[in-house]
């Protein structure tokens, strides 16, 4: 069993900062559990271009308002506490933070903690573990073309 508590993640390697936002990883690859799980915070004012070629991510508002744009179908949502989207197709994406927004997200394959943005939003897929079972992660989705918007 695993029980941790944000005041002991705060201030450690698995809180990451970015000038947009900070995501206590709450749950890494390394936990063993096949996906990842973070508290994330888009600071109030922000826009974050996203694209998780690699993985795919769901994500739930708890706190603070903003906005979704899919850069794939021009859809816009709009996001405040209580909303849930997925991002299941490897969407491109902007994450627009009206007020500090405080998301809860799950990723999968599960990130290792050290992932950041790279220039295209995407977060690298790190080399894959196997489980105790013969569970295997961080395998790579079809390839999807390196355009940007």
């Amino acid at each position: 069993m695993i029980v941790r508590r944000l005041e002991e993640i705060e201030g450690t390697e698995r809180d990451v900062k970015a000038p947009t936002f900070e995501s206590r990883r709450l749950l890494l690859r390394d936990d063993g559990m096949g996906f990842s799980f973070h508290d994330t915070v888009l600071y109030a004012g922000t826009s974050t271009y996203i694209w998780y070629k690699h993985h795919l991510e769901s994500v739930y508002c708890i706190e603070g308002r903003g906005e979704l744009e899919d850069l794939d179908n021009g859809v816009t949502s709009e996001i405040r506490p209580g909303t849930f989207y997925a991002l299941d197709g490897h969407e491109r994406h902007y994450l627009k933070a009206e007020t500090d927004l405080r998301m809860m997200c799950v990723f999968r394959p599960a990130l290792t903690g050290e992932e950041v943005h790279d220039e295209h939003g995407v977060y690298p897929l790190l080399e894959p573990v196997e489980h105790p079972g013969g569970e295997r992660e961080g395998r790579a989705s079809p390839e999807i073309p390196e355009e940007t918007p």
